[in-house]
């Protein structure tokens, strides 16, 4: 017996979040990417993360920070999912990147970072989108190159001992940046 939610059937609409926002955020953010919840979907770091994704705080500040929004999507008046667009000079970073686990693979993902794409593009007339992803997301970083992004080998390191992040469940993990030419 299929004891899946049933998926979203409306339209997705996009709008930036406002502070009432932020305990929901936090949950979808959670629920994508920690914990038994986010096995629905493909995206969890469970196994290689535990611990918390994000806090309140950390949502708060993106939503209130000068040159950043938290795109929120929703869709049959339902949060189904969240990005983070940030202006960094000639280009835009893309973060907090988040789908409800049953409703991934369906092609939502795909329909939100073409949104984010059009907005920072109108927005702040950038010429690139960025982001950073674990290195050791092979599937994941394969999704992005899927969607233009390339691979640069411009790595930070993970932030061992800060529990802010998660707690890592191994040794190797450090962040690649992507990026992406916006016609």
């Amino acid at each position: 017996m299929d004891t899946a939610a049933p998926r979203q059937t409306g339209p997705v609409t996009y709008r930036d979040a406002v502070l009432d926002d932020v305990p929901a955020l936090v949950r979808l953010v959670e629920s994508a990417y920690r914990g038994d919840a986010s096995r629905a979907g493909w995206t969890t770091e469970a196994d290689i993360l535990q611990g918390r994704r994000t806090d309140p705080e950390g949502v708060t500040a993106v939503i209130t920070t000068p040159g950043s929004r938290l795109m929120v999507v929703e869709q049959d008046g339902e949060i189904v999912a969240c990005c983070q667009l940030e202006h960094r000079g000639e280009a835009a970073y893309f973060g907090m990147f988040a789908v409800r686990p049953e409703l991934q693979g369906a092609g939502l993902g795909r329909q939100i970072i073409a949104e984010a794409e059009r907005r920072v593009r109108e927005l702040w007339d950038v010429r690139e989108m960025h982001m950073t992803v674990i290195s050791v997301r092979e599937e994941l970083i394969a999704w992005y190159e899927r969607r233009g992004y390339s691979r640069t080998g411009r790595m930070t390191p993970f932030p061992y001992g800060d529990e802010r992040f998660g707690v890592p469940q191994r040794d190797d993990l450090e962040f690649e940046l992507l990026v992406k030419p916006l016609g």
